[in-house]
C-alpha cells in the first residue's frame, strides 16, 4: 500500500477501539462493529494494514445470534 494512500479499513479499526473503550474492552459488546470491520477486510485486505488480526472466514455475529437462541 502506498505511505500516500489512506487506508481504506483505518476507520472501521478507529470504531473497534472506540467501541471497546466503551465498553470495558469487551469484545462480546462489539459484534457489529467488528463485523463491519471483517467485511471492510474481505473487500481490501490487500491494501489494509489494519486488518492483521481479523478473521475474515466467519461472520463475528454469528455469536451473536448464537447467544440470542441460549436466551
Amino acid at each position: 500500500m502506498s505511505s500516500k494512500r489512506k487506508d481504506p479499513c483505518k476507520a472501521n479499526a478507529c470504531k473497534i477501539q472506540a467501541c471497546l473503550s466503551e465498553n470495558h474492552y469487551q469484545e462480546s459488546k462489539c459484534l457489529e462493529v467488528l463485523e463491519q470491520m471483517r467485511l471492510c477486510c474481505l473487500k481490501w485486505h490487500k491494501e489494509s494494514n489494519c486488518c492483521s488480526g481479523i478473521i475474515l472466514e466467519r461472520s463475528y455475529l454469528v455469536d451473536k445470534d448464537e447467544q440470542k437462541q441460549k436466551s
